[in-house]
């Protein structure tokens, strides 16, 4: 099995990169500046971003191919394993890169809402591509957060460094917000396909062995990461997965009511509820009546 480097803190990659480490929590890095990387699997305990340059070649979004191919942002969190590749010879990376320690951002404003950056946790293959302006109010951030590295630590610094670190992901939330725009076309193929996928659930059997659809579930069988596949939905449709998913289930619990051949325990069972109480629970707070008051007012 591949050996995976462990790295917990900022030093130790800024030594493998042949960095000097300017702040212990911080670093702001040009990657054609660096050792690079050969074949390894990395646990990274702190957050990267790197702003990773594209000039060689198309680039491809699922089956599709980008219109945006001047820089790509990539997102990680810490506790993520990343697999870096690089078979030609005397590859030298180009881009740069920002990494910051969690231990940096508590207590601060950033602290407090970088679970709001979901993008944290998307696959590499759904990283955000950049217009060259994007590019460029990308790198004057960085820009920011290395002058302030560079500078004598005061009382100021945490702030200011955490303060800019937010800005850029701000920023990156409007870029993302942007890209789902322009790939509308793609994003409206995955919610036909989740909108299949749920109806090919509900009516097979597999609610009877797996019970309910999750959004991790549907995530996974269109290749997307929950994460993306979540705030994607919620862009298109204004509804969550999780509410799509609820809203599917709803519509079908009506029709399916009307079989009176069945019972409402046995409809539940059929739609994936391990419980009929949990089902006729659901059911009333959709609805505002219980399965069978839906039954026979209608």
């Amino acid at each position: 099995m591949e050996e995976i480097i462990k790295l917990e803190n900022i030093a130790q990659y800024n030594t493998m990169r042949g960095v000097e480490t300017l702040h212990p929590l911080v670093s702001v890095i040009d990657l054609s500046k660096t050792k690079p990387i050969m074949n390894a699997r990395v646990h990274f305990g702190f957050y990267c971003v790197f702003l990773k340059e594209v000039k060689c070649g198309d680039l491809k979004y699922g089956c599709n191919y980008y219109d945006y191919q001047e820089g790509t942002l990539v997102f990680i969190a810490p506790g993520q394993v990343v697999g870096i590749q690089n078979d030609v010879n005397n590859f030298q990376p180009k881009g740069w890169g920002l990494f910051f320690h969690p231990d940096l951002i508590r207590g601060t404003s950033l602290g407090q809402h970088i679970k709001e950056y979901t993008f944290f946790s998307y696959e590499a293959n759904e990283a955000l591509h950049l217009s060259e302006k994007e590019r460029q109010i990308v790198m004057d951030s960085l820009g920011k957060i290395d002058y302030e590295i560079r500078q004598s630590i005061d009382k100021h610094s945490k702030t200011l460094i955490a303060n800019n670190i937010e800005l850029l992901l701000n920023y990156s939330m409007r870029f993302y917000d942007r890209q789902f725009i322009t790939r509308s076309h793609v994003n409206k193929d995955v919610v036909m396909k989740f909108e299949e996928l749920l109806d090919n659930y509900f009516h097979s059997e597999i609610t009877q062995t797996s019970g309910l659809p999750t959004v991790k579930y549907c995530a996974d069988q269109l290749h997307l990461s929950a994460n993306y596949f979540g705030d994607l939905i919620k862009k298109e449709t204004g509804k969550s997965a999780q509410e799509q998913i609820q809203f599917k289930l709803i519509n079908l619990a009506k029709e399916r009511i009307f079989d009176t051949t069945k019972s409402v325990s046995e409809i539940a069972y059929e739609l994936g509820f391990k419980y009929p109480q949990h089902f006729s629970r659901m059911f009333k707070n959709e609805t505002g009546y219980t399965p069978n008051e839906y039954r026979s007012m209608n």
